[in-house]
């Protein structure tokens, strides 16, 4: 059997070569970890000046779901603090 012309060195160089224009797998995201207290903003209570009995109505709605919004705040502070050692 004649030897070829060509070694293995020359073909084993170009694919070494080639490997390296293959496309990388992307890079996994980082988690991130949040280590101070959530954002918090002070009540605000809407005010009113009611001059019927149906805008009281919809005033005290209006204040309760401020005073919900409020709650849930310190509801969310006190999970964290409690979350901490």
């Amino acid at each position: 059997m004649p030897t070829p012309t060509c070694g293995p060195g020359p073909l084993c160089l170009c694919l070494l070569l080639l490997a390296g224009c293959a496309s990388a797998p992307p890079s996994a995201e980082r988690t991130l970890t949040v280590t101070g207290c959530p954002a918090v903003v002070p009540c605000q209570l809407p005010a009113t000046a009611p001059s019927a009995n149906g805008d009281l109505l919809s005033d005290s709605e209006r204040l309760e779901a401020a005073w919900a919004d409020c709650a849930a705040q310190v509801d969310m502070l006190y999970r964290h603090q409690q979350g901490q050692p």
